[in-house]
């Protein structure tokens, strides 16, 4: 079948790791099912695989990808959760988390095989493209707003970094939730989006908020983790799922201790959680930002998106 996969490490040119070609099919186990993949979409965990961080090398060739949306052996529409090993499902009760791409082949392919208690049911109301985007980013950004951060609506946020996968799912989960929503950006044109999306405010990094947040969703880390902590109010939360710019500088651990803030990590989410942000889309009509398209033998180019830096929202790899 044809895949992507990484075939060697480059920390500096992770391009250079990745080619498109034919990989064996996907081994059959017990209490796992293998999907015929209609869509999958691009993560920077597929970048970090590429320079080295989370896989080794007697690991290579390895198929990449964590997101999926295809079709059961039954005909069933579904859209893959990635997170392999959390609960015991189909690997048993001992076997530690792991994302798809990590232990076990990635959904960058014609055909992966998941557990079959990862799956859960695509709404008719989404294309496979559009639940493509939402298993890693999407998800992530649900369970940090809303169960890591129990956000409420009229509650404020500030989104640090719009443009990423995380953080413009962030921004427009927020704004429909009924949350204020600040967001931050270099790019003028990212700050333009991201109002688009529902934003109350997009400002510069660093740039003073309107008003104290109860929740920051950072994503970017060593660039805007200053900011952050000056941004939440006393007693609120930064919920960390990422550091894209490097690991945070100094953590200033005299205000977080003075301004009681805590701060809370976020690999991804539940089961249950990407159900119930399926139901959210279906019902709200809101849908995932799709930055750009590619087929599967172009895979390269989606990736090159995301080392550039230059994507708003997911890139989708079509199957």
């Amino acid at each position: 079948m044809l895949a992507a996969y990484a075939t060697r490490f480059s920390p500096d040119a992770p391009l250079d790791g990745l080619e498109v070609g034919e990989r064996p099919e996907p081994e059959a186990r017990e209490h796992w099912s293998t999907i015929e993949v209609r869509a999958a979409s691009l993560n920077h965990h597929d970048l970090w695989s590429l320079r080295g961080v989370g896989l080794r090398a007697e690991q290579l060739p390895m198929i990449l990808g964590t997101d999926a949306a295809g079709v059961a052996a039954d005909g069933t529409e579904v859209v893959v959760h990635g997170v392999i090993g959390a609960d015991g499902h189909g690997v048993g009760p001992r076997e530690s988390r792991t994302l798809l791409s990590e232990k076990y082949p990635g959904t960058l392919a014609e055909r992966v095989a998941v557990p079959t208690a990862n799956l859960v049911p695509k709404p008719a109301e989404l294309s496979f493209e559009e639940a493509a985007c939402l298993p890693t980013a999407w998800l992530t950004a649900y369970r940090m707003l809303f169960t890591a951060g129990g956000l409420r609506p009229g509650n404020r946020v500030l989104v640090q970094g719009a443009g990423g996968g995380v953080a413009s799912a962030a921004i427009a989960l927020g704004a429909a939730a009924g949350l204020e929503v600040f967001a931050t950006s270099r790019s003028a044109g990212k700050r333009e989006r991201a109002l688009a999306l529902g934003a109350a405010v997009a400002l510069e990094p660093g740039a003073r908020v309107p008003a104290r947040v109860d929740v920051v969703v950072e994503s970017v880390g060593q660039a805007t983790w200053g900011h952050s902590v000056r941004s939440v109010r006393p007693g609120g939360t930064i919920v960390v799922c990422g550091a894209t710019s490097g690991d945070a500088p100094p953590a200033e651990l005299t205000r977080v201790f003075f301004q009681e803030l805590t701060v809370q990590g976020v690999t991804m989410g539940s089961r249950d959680d990407l159900a119930a942000l399926l139901s959210f889309l279906a019902r709200t009509g809101l849908r995932p930002v799709i930055d750009a398209e590619v087929p599967l033998t172009r895979a390269g180019e989606g990736v090159s998106r995301l080392v550039e830096g230059t994507q708003f929202g997911k890139v989708v790899v079509t199957v």
